[in-house]
């Protein structure tokens, strides 16, 4: 499991960016392991979705635009779901005011990150804001689904915060989406989170189109 999570978060923090070719002799010396634990971390990280095979090792996995599309039409379901659970719990008085103000807290951080042009920050800010509601909605299942293409997407794209005016744009869906969850208005805090993710997609599936 080390070794995993060691490769993974070199892919998904970009130390090998997507299109990298890896191979298990460089990840056996820049981990100090056998290649056996680190033959066992490629593997799941194929299942995951985040290498590919290759002659000499794995190359990380770049999505295509369509690939990039059906994934954000993925997250744009489940994050529906998740906020529709948060929602829910919160109408039931399941969700505590601390729980409540994190999840804002979490969007003050992206959006300061963001305005501040601290990319990098911004779209990790972003995701634990997301990963918040999801983890709002205690549903373990779609979460982890959740971490799977949440990962695809980081390691394919980082763009969509650096469009501009679309800072201003996901800081007030993100707003919509607190508001909708803190009424505890199910299909409200849905409809703002599937619309939050479909906007987001249409911005990189277009600048994919133009590229």
């Amino acid at each position: 499991m080390e070794v995993y999570q060691e490769v993974r978060g070199l892919i998904v923090l970009g130390t090998y960016p997507a299109g990298r070719p890896v191979t298990e002799q460089e990840l056996c010396e820049r981990l100090g392991v056998s290649r056996t634990p680190v033959r066992e971390a490629l593997r799941r990280l194929e299942s995951d979705g985040l290498v590919r095979p290759a002659r000499r090792g794995v190359t990380v996995v770049e999505l295509g635009t369509k690939a990039l599309r059906d994934v954000y039409l993925m997250r744009a379901s489940l994050e529906a779901l998740t906020a529709e659970l948060a929602a829910r719990r919160q109408r039931d008085g399941e969700l505590s005011p601390a729980s409540l103000a994190r999840l804002a807290e979490h969007a003050d951080l992206a959006d300061q990150a963001t305005r501040q042009g601290d990319l990098l920050a911004g779209v990790r800010h972003n995701r634990e804001f997301h990963r918040y509601v999801a983890t709002l909605a205690d549903n373990p299942a779609v979460l982890e689904v959740l971490d799977r293409i949440w990962d695809q997407i980081t390691v394919s794209t980082r763009a969509s915060l650096s469009v501009p005016a679309r800072p201003i744009r996901v800081d007030g869906e993100h707003r919509r989406l607190i508001e909708a969850i803190t009424d505890g208005d199910p299909a409200e805090a849905a409809a703002h989170a599937r619309e939050h993710v479909l906007a987001t997609m249409s911005v990189l599936t277009e600048q994919g189109e133009e590229s």
